[in-house]
Formats: structure tokens, sequence, C-alpha cells
């Protein structure tokens, strides 16, 4: 390798040492600045979890029974459903890269995958981490009063940033896998559906016998739980570390499979 680093252009900045650390950090950057230039794409992520945020507030919340204000329940779902929208974005973005070019110039200057992908999968978390701060200014405005110590809303900010890695991850493999960035787009869809058959937006004992056994056992109902154990002063059980195992599991995999998939697609 040379001593020149990436500039956000995809260009090389001479007489930068290319460690580790600075390669990523290039990369991090780079995948910010095209977040922060695809403007439709960037409000669409920050004001669509709060329109459904009021939607169900206003809308839907009195007839739904949760034996709390509605506000107070749905919020933890909502932050979900942020994350969930918020990081299916990183799939269309990896696909773009991969279709355009910029990837072969990458690797062309010997720069690996796992900094290229590590670059989307930390943009994701910081774009993320904008819109639930959105979130929770908006829930406040409403009406949404956690009861929380510190430590409780460190705990819960540490499930949430767990899970939002676990689904970036699982979106920069889908990114990889892709043959267009249409086609990534498509996961957007799925990543949003997956939050409505589990506890975030209604009590699981209110749907149909058959579903759920799914809703109450699949990773979106173990983090909002753990939301709401840690944040509302409810009974948490197991559901921060089934919560946590999940995180880890998804990310663990989803990791590998990129690896492997960029590898293959890129040689």
């Amino acid at each position: 390798m040379s001593d020149q680093v990436l500039d956000h252009r995809g260009g090389l900045v001479p007489g930068a040492a290319r460690s580790g650390p600075v390669v990523l950090a290039t990369m991090v950057g780079r995948c910010v600045r095209l977040s922060s230039r695809n403007i439709d794409a960037l409000i669409t992520a920050l004001m669509l979890p709060v329109m459904i945020m009021l939607l169900f507030v206003y809308l839907f919340g009195g007839a739904i029974s949760t034996g709390t204000a509605y506000v107070t329940y749905v919020v933890p779902g909502v932050l979900l459903l942020c994350a969930c929208f918020g990081s299916a974005t990183t799939a269309v973005t990896v696909s773009q890269d991969l279709t355009g070019g910029i990837v072969d110039r990458f690797r062309s200057m010997d720069l690996g995958g796992a900094a290229i992908l590590t670059g989307h999968v930390t943009a994701s978390v910081l774009r993320n981490a904008v819109s639930t701060a959105l979130v929770f200014g908006v829930a406040f405005a409403i009406g949404f009063r956690p009861h929380a110590d510190l430590v409780h809303w460190l705990a819960a900010l540490g499930v949430l940033v767990l899970f939002v890695v676990a689904l970036s991850w699982v979106s920069a493999m889908v990114g990889v896998l892709a043959g267009s960035p249409e086609a990534a787009n498509g996961f957007s869809f799925f990543a949003m559906f997956i939050s409505y058959p589990s506890s975030a937006f209604v009590p699981i004992d209110t749907m149909p016998t058959w579903m759920q056994g799914f809703a109450r056992n699949q990773p979106i109902t173990q983090v909002v739980e753990s939301l709401r154990g840690l944040l509302l002063d409810r009974p948490l059980g197991s559901h921060v570390g089934a919560a946590v195992a999940w995180s880890l599991g998804i990310t663990a995999v989803s990791v590998l499979a990129s690896a492997v998939l960029f590898r293959r697609r890129t040689l």
C-alpha cells in the first residue's frame, strides 16, 4: 500500500498515512456526506417515523386499549420502526457503490471491503441517532413521559444501538447481494413491515392466535419490550438478554455473510 488515503470523491490524498482507523474514518465521512446530499431520502428517513407516530397517536390511539396512554405505549415501537427504515437505506447506498463503479476504483487501490461496508454501517448508525433524537423530541412534545434514571437511559440506548448496528449489517449484506439499487430498495418495505407483527403498536394478545407465537418471539418484540421496561419502569423479564442475543447473533451472521458476498462479487 502507498501512504495515501481517499478523499470524499474517492480520490487520493497525498501524505496521509493509510492506517486502518484513518481509512475507516475517511469512508465514514464519505458515506455521511453522501447521505447529506441525498436530501429527499434524508427528509424521508427523518420525517416518516414522526408522521407514523402522530398518525397512530392521534388517529388510531383512541381505539387501541393498552392500559396506559397510547403515546407512552407506542414511542418505543416507533423508535424501532425508525431504526428499521433508517438502516434499510444502507442496502441502497451499498448497491449504488457496487453498481456505480466506485468500488472497483477502491479495490484497485487495495482498499478492502471491510472498510467500505463498515463506513456505510457507521453512517447508518449516525443517521439513526439523528432520527431517534427527533422522534424523542416530538414524543416529549405530545406527552411521552419516561420514568428512567441515567443508568436505565444508557441501557436503553445501548440496546437500541446494538439493534441498529445489527439491522445496518443486514442491510449492507442485502446491498451486496442485490443486483441493482432498485432491488435493494425493496428491503426497506420488508424492514418496515416486520415491525407490525410485534408488540410495537398493539398488544400481542389482540392478534390472531396463529400470529401470536411469532410476534412474541421475534427480535423486534424483544427490543421494544426492553425499551419499555427500561424507560417506563416495567418488568423486564428476559427481554434485555434476548434483545442483546438477537442483535449480536444477527450482527455476527451478517458481517460474515457480507464479507463472503463482497469478496465473491468483486473478484
